[in-house]
């Protein structure tokens, strides 16, 4: 993944270089006219999270202070600015009525609930983390380079599920209300401050140097809580109250379609 693992990173750059032009066109295709236009903010939020994205690419993970680096930049930095710039929110405005209507039904089905509910990402970061760091499973990914980018492509992926549940301004019917997701996440701001104690105490499955577990502990400590903070001031930004059930709730995902077409 990165020369620490034998490859080169340059066939890597292409992927956020290649999501970021693609949803720049899209959002540029907003300014059209009769479109409603694309707010500068959220393109600017999704070029810093490919930016972030290219970033951890570069950064050699040969050592558990590379690897924790990457953690956060792939697993916390890199999503929120992703989820923050409404990918989703852009394609429907892109796409033809008939599949952005199709990609809201999806959006209902109870197997797309669970999977995206804040307590699943939950499951997905955190727990990964814990048994990253408290299996052989860090181990393996040096010596067997091949694990690498999987790993990275697991942070980069439940990272955005949990943020995209917790903060997303994309659509999610489902997502539970405010109070609910604000537990969830103080929830993950203990357990990655457990496991970044037990790092620096030496109890996880990684024969480094003492000073090296205790930096990686204190990366992961801090700059996880900055993370942390800043998905709950996203989360506080970007919330909205319920909308009336009145007619909008007969009037079926054609009338949320456009609700979101409107944001």
């Amino acid at each position: 993944m990165t020369g620490a693992h034998g490859g080169g990173v340059g066939p890597l750059l292409l992927v956020p270089a290649v999501v970021f032009w693609g949803y720049l066109a899209a959002a540029l295709r907003q300014r059209d006219p009769g479109r409603a236009g694309w707010s500068h903010w959220r393109t600017a939020s999704f070029g810093a999270g490919t930016a972030l994205l290219a970033v951890a690419l570069l950064l050699p993970a040969h050592d558990l202070v590379g690897h924790v680096w990457q953690h956060l930049l792939v697993g916390m930095l890199t999503p929120l600015g992703l989820v923050l710039g409404a990918p989703g929110t852009l394609a429907l405005r892109t796409v033809r009525p008939r599949i952005g209507r199709a990609a809201l039904r999806l959006l209902r089905r109870p197997a797309l609930t669970v999977s995206t509910h804040p307590v699943t990402g939950l499951l997905l970061t955190t727990g990964g983390l814990y048994l990253l760091h408290l299996t052989p499973l860090y181990r393996a990914t040096l010596t067997h380079p091949g694990l690498h980018p999987l790993l990275l492509l697991h942070f980069l992926v439940s990272g955005y599920v949990f943020t995209w549940a917790i903060a997303g301004p994309d659509p999610g019917p489902h997502r539970p209300g405010v109070p609910v997701r604000l537990v969830v996440l103080g929830l993950s701001v203990a357990a990655h401050a457990t496991l970044a104690q037990l790092m620096y105490a030496g109890l996880v499955d990684a024969a480094v140097p003492a000073v090296q577990l205790r930096t990686a502990a204190t990366l992961m400590y801090y700059v996880g809580d900055l993370a942390e903070i800043l998905l709950a001031l996203a989360l506080l930004v970007t919330w909205r109250p319920a909308p009336r059930r009145d007619r909008s709730a007969s009037a079926g995902p054609d009338r949320h379609r456009m609700d979101v077409v409107r944001a």
